[in-house]
């Protein structure tokens, strides 16, 4: 073979390979964004890209005292304290997000800033099943809620040996009280936020199993949710998760309620509210937040009918803050999507007939089996016609589901600081969308969504959520547009960045 076609041959291989590679990343969710940067955008990635680089040496590449083996990606909570030292971080956190899309609204606030709530209320009072000690205080998970006052009592330290188990004191008194041994009222707020939360010793330890860190989750909910539900704490609660998101660049919001509990507590910590006051509560403060409607997967089919109908009776009162409906609970061990079809098909049937409109935005496949009940609920959710799955962790394993959910663009949301190892550069790279979420940020102390931004994204690329949000089309396009100017500003400053 001569020179000139051993020529052509490597030519027509090097165009085939060209094509390939092309073919290939077409695929790719972000591809046609990524082909239509302005120069200013390619600039802003150019900066962003360099930073990162550098990072990866000089703060990524070097030890940190009891982070062994630190690289971007790590479990959050053991790499949250490198994250905040990086440049990076500062500009993600000016980055406009768009859209969060999957939060639980009782893990939405920082657990000192709910403490400090509570502390303010003469109602909250705390009580436990034994005297607090230097033996007992790592294992006991006391009860926090408002109590009227007939129940109040004269006691007012559970660290004396005195205290009288279950007996109720109040909150702000029994921190005043806390033994000096134990670190008097600042031992107090650390052992009761530790109660709110989750460490990276359990996360990553004591708790590193789906049973053991789902236990940990419903013991933290099981503390907060009578505190949060105190109307007098639930609006300020609230104003705080709204003002904290738009800080952080958020400008729509879609929440999740769970509805099993169908009242709020009035401010004489006795009076049961009904649940339609947290309705009115969201209208009057922020346009920008919507409902969507949550139950236990741990009910019965004749318990979701009521939920269904009920959620229908809030549409029609609230047509604008009704979003959707989802189930919520550890999958691997509650009741599966396939026992609840017949109530959610007459539900789908129902809404045809009446003209309302109430998707379902369902939890699934967040397990890490192939084939379990848990895996299963993935066929359930998209023949139900979900319009996005909720964590998704074993959706890679079933390419006819991704198809389809490239087809029908049914978005996954990916929860990055609670589910590091999920396999986001599959799922994006089939062409299926994704949005970033924060879940239950509050558990983590990750509020907002620039955490999950900084460790799921390598360049600065938009990734515009409020397409796969329940907004209307007008709506929608008013929060892309707000988003947009917003996004040329910060292109703009990144770009002008100097390394």
């Amino acid at each position: 073979m001569s020179t000139s076609q051993h020529s052509e041959v490597l030519t027509d291989y090097l165009q085939k390979r060209a094509e390939l590679i092309s073919e290939d990343r077409a695929l790719r969710v972000d591809y046609a964004r990524a082909t239509t940067f302005t120069p200013t955008e390619l600039q802003a990635d150019r900066i962003v890209r360099a930073i990162r680089a550098q990072e990866a040496e000089t703060i990524w590449g070097v030890e940190h005292d009891g982070v062994p083996h630190p690289f971007p990606g790590m479990e959050f909570l053991t790499g949250k304290s490198i994250i905040l030292k990086t440049r990076l971080f500062d500009i993600v956190s000016k980055m406009p997000k768009g859209a969060l899309l999957h939060v639980h609204h009782y893990a939405t606030v920082e657990a000192g800033f709910l403490l400090k709530l509570a502390l303010e209320q003469p109602a909250i009072h705390i009580r436990c099943p034994n005297v607090i000690d230097m033996l007992t205080i790592a294992e006991t998970l006391p009860e926090i809620r408002p109590i009227s006052e007939e129940q109040y009592t004269d006691s007012c330290c559970i660290t004396d040996t005195t205290y009288s188990p279950n007996t109720w004191v109040q909150i702000q008194k029994a921190r005043e009280t806390f033994d000096p041994a134990l670190g008097g009222p600042e031992g107090f707020d650390k052992w009761i936020i530790s109660t709110f939360v989750i460490n990276p010793g359990e996360a990553y330890g004591t708790h590193n199993t789906s049973a053991k860190i789902w236990s940990k989750f419903q013991s933290t909910f099981a503390i907060t949710d009578p505190i949060i539900r105190y109307m007098p704490i639930q609006e300020a609660y609230l104003r705080q998760f709204i003002m904290s998101s738009i800080a952080d660049g958020i400008l729509y919001i879609e929440s999740r309620y769970n509805f099993i509990i169908d009242y709020l507590i009035a401010k004489d910590g006795e009076t049961k509210l009904p649940i339609r006051e947290l309705f009115v509560s969201v209208h009057r403060l922020f346009a920008g937040l919507k409902i969507i409607y949550n139950v236990s997967r741990t009910i019965t089919c004749e318990q979701l009918h009521v939920e269904l109908k009920r959620c229908i009776e809030f549409k029609r009162e609230f047509p604008h803050l009704i979003a959707g409906f989802d189930l919520v609970g550890q999958e691997d061990i509650n009741t599966p999507l396939i026992d609840y079809a017949e109530p959610f098909l007459r539900f789908i049937e129902y809404q045809k007939q009446e003209g309302i409109e109430i998707p379902f935005l369902f939890h699934a496949g967040e397990t890490l089996g192939d084939g379990t009940t848990a895996d299963m609920n993935l066929y359930d959710a998209i023949l139900l016609g979900t319009k996005r799955i909720g964590h998704g962790f074993s959706l890679a394993k079933h390419p006819k589901l991704m198809e389809i959910c490239r087809e029908r663009k049914i978005a996954v949301e990916r929860l990055t600081s609670s589910m590091p190892m999920h396999p986001l550069p599959i799922i994006m790279n089939q062409g299926i969308p994704v949005v970033l979420a924060s879940d239950d940020p509050a558990m983590f102390n990750s509020m907002g969504l620039s955490f999950d931004f900084y460790q799921a994204t390598g360049s600065v690329r938009a990734l515009l959520f409020a397409d796969y949000s329940m907004l209307g089309d007008e709506d929608k396009g008013k929060v892309m547009a707000a988003w947009e100017r917003r996004w040329k500003a910060f292109v703009e400053e990144v770009a002008g960045m100097e390394l």
